[in-house]
């Protein structure tokens, strides 16, 4: 007995398994996690037209994955840049900004007039309009003044909370039937995705998850700080200024896409990190994507399903989101 003892592995021979021992597991884990999540999600409680009804959960798949992987991403590769892990994309008004887009588009259009423009043409001016101001607000980043990347954050949060207040006194304007309407414009959802617009967002998506990709190793370097990036070769306003453009678009056509899911990027990211602590950046994508696709896959099967769709995902996800991001604050005023 105390022999068969002995060769038990113990809670501190579990505890420190190596970085690429945990990755493997918990990559495997997520991945099985997800594919059942995914076939749960389209064969559950199937009914009629079965053709009919898995092209129509399909699409809402695709667009989940879609979403998934492009917060998740931009989210981590934006933390790096700024040295920050409680800041993301939308800290500089992106999701304000589609706000503000939709009330103006119902203030001066009309509801019925907005709602009903083709999918196409509301996807193209939403994603040039959202892109369009984060590439001007990074104007900031070409200048040589010290703390450029600081005063492009704080200019974000400024104009998203301009954003806010003109969104609502404009909505304040609107009629009650036109408000109801634009308020289900304001929140995510899957359950309004054009098809069309699938191919089209998974193209943009991944070629700029591509290149995210290829710079998995320099954002590595860029995650040690400024100087010892720059002390090792690396050009690190051009990396900067690279990657901040591709979260811009990665978050843009999710947020044209689905709408704003503003504290997901933050709750996918930070459980992330837990999970492979010390892990580089290819790893931290891998397991971010699959978190985040089976968070808001799982998530999406419990509105419909087990709830009757008496909510909607995003304002579940802003709720879990919100409190991670005060834990994060009170962690960091801890220390």
């Amino acid at each position: 007995m105390p022999d068969l003892l002995s060769h038990a592995p113990s809670g501190t021979a579990r505890a420190h398994l190596s970085p690429e021992a945990r990755f493997r597991r918990w990559a495997i884990g997520l991945g099985v996690a997800t594919v059942l999540a995914i076939a749960l999600f389209l064969t559950w409680s199937l009914l009629g037209n079965l053709a009919f009804a898995l092209t129509l959960r399909g699409t809402r798949i695709g667009a989940i994955i879609l979403c998934a992987i492009a917060i998740s991403v931009s989210t981590l590769a934006f933390q790096t840049v700024t040295a920050n892990r409680i800041l993301t994309p939308s800290i500089m008004g992106m999701d304000a900004l589609y706000a503000l887009l939709q009330t103006v588009m119902v203030f001066s259009l009309g509801a019925t007039a907005w709602i009903t423009t083709p999918e196409p043409v509301r996807f193209v001016v939403e994603l040039a309009l959202m892109v369009g101001f984060s590439l001007l607000l990074y104007r900031w980043m070409f200048t040589s003044k010290p703390g450029a990347l600081h005063l492009m954050l704080l200019v974000g949060i400024v104009l998203a909370t301009l954003f806010r207040g003109v969104t609502a006194l404009l909505g304040k304007l609107l009629e009650p039937s036109e408000y109801t309407q634009l308020q289900d414009l304001s929140f995510a959802s899957f359950n309004r995705v054009d098809p069309t617009l699938l191919a089209v967002a998974a193209l943009i998506i991944a070629a700029s998850i591509a290149v995210l990709w290829r710079l998995r190793h320099t954002l590595d370097v860029m995650a040690l700080g400024r100087d010892t990036a720059v002390s090792l070769g690396v050009d690190h306003r051009r990396v900067t200024t690279m990657v901040l453009a591709l979260s811009a678009v990665l978050v843009g056509t999710s947020t044209a896409l689905v709408g704003p899911i503003t504290f997901f990027g933050l709750l996918v990211v930070s459980l992330a990190y837990q999970l492979v602590p010390g892990a580089g950046h290819g790893r931290l994508v891998v397991i971010s994507a699959l978190l985040g696709t089976l968070v808001l896959v799982a998530g999406q099967f419990v509105v419909e399903q087990l709830s009757g769709n008496s909510t909607t995902l995003s304002v579940v996800v802003e709720f879990a989101g919100g409190i991670v991001f005060i834990l994060l604050l009170l962690k960091g005023a801890l220390k």
